[in-house]
């Protein structure tokens, strides 16, 4: 006998804080939701300015615990009550506690986990117990998952020899980008008086502040820069080396008028869209949003060739200017060639690239690795 399959699919993370995957995650809940799935998207901690970007349609399940270690027994007892056909789950830690959860919980879920970052990377500089034993026990629980989706080739590659993991349970698929809605937010006014017409071109970074991002070297070489060209450099984003990275713009000189770190915003397009270059100085990544989301919305970019996704998203610098990572003197030849107004040279349209991590094809690719149907009602089981 033909029967419809269970609808509903839940989205398991720490919380909806300003970071790239609780982005993608967001993005995901609300495509999956306009298709016709009934989406849960539960949370150790209902907390996080992306709260505000869910749709009406998504059921917001707050664990209401204040770290993701905590959210095993009620994460377990969620799944033995709801029974969704499949959960999605994010970030290594949160992905072990899924993991372990579902064991828990006995039941049959399907269970795919997603890999953000260079994990090798990310393992080798954990500090603390919780860090070493999560990145310990990662290799051993992911081969219980259904299936491990990657962001990158070049993560997945770096997974499969970390974990020493058959091929055949890790799958790459790119980041969705909505990126009608990038564009149209990227219209919108922005506040701050630097990105007024008229005043002296803007240089971008967004992220993190933390070591991973490595402003440092951004600030560096900015300081470099403006010495011969009229500008300005803004940072987007919070994070631990905030202290750290002011303290070092004082250092170098920099002032208020010409360096600027206003803090988290839930709409960095249209800061991008009115600025003269994006840069990435990270020393490591997954696949680096900021720098798709630059590219949306038109936006020349530089970016470093750390591991892992710029030198796959820039196509070998194809699309953009790619720098060794941590070389300050590349990074302002780069910004040099970006500002110098004597500089003829023929940018592509970085828009076109953009177009191909568009939401639905990498939707319908998550829904795939989900074993669910594009669109629910085409999905039959038989018992």
């Amino acid at each position: 006998m033909l029967m419809k399959i269970s609808q509903r699919v839940c989205i398991f993370l720490p919380s909806l804080e300003g970071g790239g995957a609780e982005r993608v995650m967001a993005t995901l809940a609300n495509e999956f939701a306009r298709r016709g799935f009934t989406v849960d998207l539960v949370l150790a901690k209902a907390k996080g300015p992306y709260l505000s970007s869910i749709s009406d349609q998504v059921n917001i399940v707050n664990l209401d615990c204040d770290r993701v270690f905590s959210a095993l027994l009620p994460l377990s007892r969620y799944l033995k009550s709801k029974k969704p056909s499949a959960v999605l789950s994010a970030m290594t830690h949160t992905n072990v506690i899924a993991i372990l959860a579902r064991m828990m919980s006995g039941v049959h879920t399907r269970l795919v986990i997603s890999e953000r970052s260079t994990i090798s990377m990310e393992a080798g500089k954990a500090t603390g117990l919780a860090s070493k034993v999560i990145y310990t026990l990662a290799p051993r629980l992911y081969r219980r998952a259904d299936k491990i989706v990657c962001v990158s080739q070049a993560v997945a590659s770096d997974l499969l020899e970390f974990a020493r993991l058959p091929q055949t349970l890790v799958q790459t698929i790119y980041n969705p980008f909505d990126l009608q809605r990038i564009r149209a937010l990227s219209q919108q006014p922005v506040e701050h008086p630097w990105f007024a017409p008229g005043e002296p071109p803007v240089i971008l970074g967004i992220g993190r502040l933390t070591e991973q991002k490595d402003f440092g070297l951004l600030i560096k070489a900015f300081t470099h820069v403006r010495k011969k060209y009229p500008s300005r450099l803004v940072i987007l984003g919070d994070g631990s080396d905030r202290e750290h990275l002011l303290k070092l713009a004082n250092s170098l000189g920099l002032s208020q008028n010409d360096f600027d770190m206003p803090g988290f915003t839930d709409n960095p397009f249209a800061y991008l869209a009115r600025s003269k270059v994006f840069v990435l100085s990270s020393r490591w990544e997954g696949l680096p949003g900021a720098l798709i989301e630059a590219m949306a919305c038109g936006t020349p970019v530089i970016s470093t060739d750390c591991p892992s996704g710029p030198n796959e998203i820039l196509q070998s610098g194809h699309w953009g200017t790619i720098i060794p990572v941590g070389d300050t003197q590349a990074l302002i030849m780069a910004l040099t060639e970006q500002l110098d107004p004597d500089t003829v040279r023929k940018l592509p349209d970085v828009r076109v690239r953009a177009e191909d991590f568009a939401l639905e094809q990498s939707a319908t690719s998550y829904l795939g690795s989900l074993a669910l149907p594009v669109y629910p009602q085409e999905g039959r089981a038989s018992d």
